[in-house]
């Protein structure tokens, strides 16, 4: 994948960074468009056509639905472990005295938007849901503060980043152990062997990526036999890929300059497609249910409260210097309120019955949109009119979410460099 500039635009107007979160939102379009277009019925019937995988009465059976939410998206939480293994042994997760301050702020982000559905949903006997408006949207948060170009600090950006890294790890912790359910003591069992063997092929600084993948794939059966969520699988393909090889070159890097596009551009459209789409005709009933309502002020409000005051708080405690001004650590805080595809995954995983899908995803869609406009509206009166910051370079970290990785290069030219693992 090429080089994405700062500075480049698309049609003229539209940052590079923006592309990925801009085709998330024509998808989720087109996906409302179709289901509320004479192709309802068959979106919906496609949705819930029985696929099976593997030998005729031993393979896995589930809906398309349910494939693209439980597979194809293993392969997303691969790209994003791939970029927290990144950022925690070489990027802005790295430095223990930069990282408090953070992650700090994800937790205030996260604690704050769950309270939030709990007091609105929980009584209602939704309280399963309190994780929807806990996590972000990377792609789309940063696509989203790209449209103010460089009037955004590297520092504020940067910040940006980590808060939505540490919440994406947070989300994992969450759908491996508050979404899962029948666990099977023998299948686990397995798959903890087979994380054993992941283990031992970073130990052995194994660098062919097929080789993990098909692994993984083992380690996908046995998760979703256990009980646990299979997309999990793909996180823990991606802690064990080694940073550096027996050749002194980079899997890790090379996984993610590989994956990129697949994922920005295949996984996530085709998800926010599958799963964006709700009916209109019923939106009279569910623009007050609790589960909308919940989510909405979860992310719309819940998110930039508790960020920054969490911010404000740690910059105190940590006695460290905050990225920006009261108010735009609020802007920030509103950008991280786009949960979008990570909070319509979770709403999945908490509300299985089909009934309930129309309220989750119009509580994420009314949450992220008015989290999106505030956010921009908040920054673009606080930042500096005319850029201060320094110009964004080959220091800026949020590119690996949106561009090319910080000092990637293709395997067949590395150069060697100490081992990490």
């Amino acid at each position: 994948m090429g080089s994405i500039k700062s500075t480049q635009k698309i049609l003229g107007f539209l940052p590079a960074e923006a592309l990925p979160g801009a085709v998330l939102v024509l998808c989720a379009l087109a996906a409302l468009l179709v289901v509320n277009s004479p192709l309802g019925p068959s979106y919906s019937a496609a949705l819930a056509t029985s696929v099976s995988v593997g030998p005729t009465g031993g393979g896995i059976e589930m809906s398309l639905g349910y494939w693209i939410k439980n597979a194809l998206m293993a392969i997303f939480f691969f790209f994003v472990g791939l970029e927290l293994k990144r950022e925690i042994l070489e990027g802005q997760l790295s430095n223990p005295k930069a990282v408090g301050l953070p992650i700090l702020a994800a937790v205030g982000g996260m604690l704050m938007p769950a309270v939030i559905f709990l007091g609105v949903a929980g009584n209602a006997g939704y309280a399963n849901g309190w994780a929807i408006p806990a996590a972000t949207d990377i792609a789309f948060a940063l696509g989203v503060l790209s449209l103010l170009g460089n009037r955004v600090s590297p520092a504020l950006k940067a910040f940006l980043l980590a808060v939505a890294v540490i919440d994406d790890l947070g989300a994992i912790a969450i759908i491996a152990f508050f979404y899962s359910s029948d666990i099977s003591g023998t299948h686990l069992f397995a798959a903890a062997v087979v994380s054993l063997v992941l283990f031992g092929m970073n130990r052995f600084k194994v660098r062919s990526i097929g080789l993990f993948m098909l692994v993984g794939s083992i380690l996908w059966v046995y998760l979703h036999l256990s009980g646990i969520s299979a997309t999990i699988s793909g996180v823990v393909v991606a802690a064990c890929v080694p940073m550096i090889d027996r050749y002194g070159k980079s899997p890790l890097h090379q996984a993610e300059h590989d994956f990129r596009a697949w994922v920005l551009f295949g996984v996530m459209p085709v998800f926010a497609f599958a799963n964006a789409g709700v009916s209109l005709s019923g939106v009279g009933v569910y623009i007050s249910h609790p589960i909308t309502v919940g989510s909405a002020l979860g992310l719309a409000i819940g998110k930039p409260i508790g960020i920054a005051m969490m911010t404000v708080f740690g910059a105190w405690l940590l006695k460290s210097r905050p990225p920006g001004s009261v108010t735009q650590v609020i802007g920030v805080g509103c950008l991280a309120g786009i949960g979008f595809t990570m909070s319509l995954f979770v709403g999945a995983l908490a509300f299985t019955q089909p009934e309930l899908a129309a309220p989750v995803r119009l509580g994420v869609y009314a949450g992220s949109l008015v989290s999106a406009l505030l956010g921009l509206a908040i920054l673009a009166a606080s930042l500096p009119k005319v850029s201060t910051a320094e110009e964004l370079s080959g220091n800026d970290e949020t590119k690996p979410f949106i561009g090319p990785e910080p000092g990637y290069e293709p395997q067949e030219n590395a150069v060697s460099r100490s081992a990490h693992s």
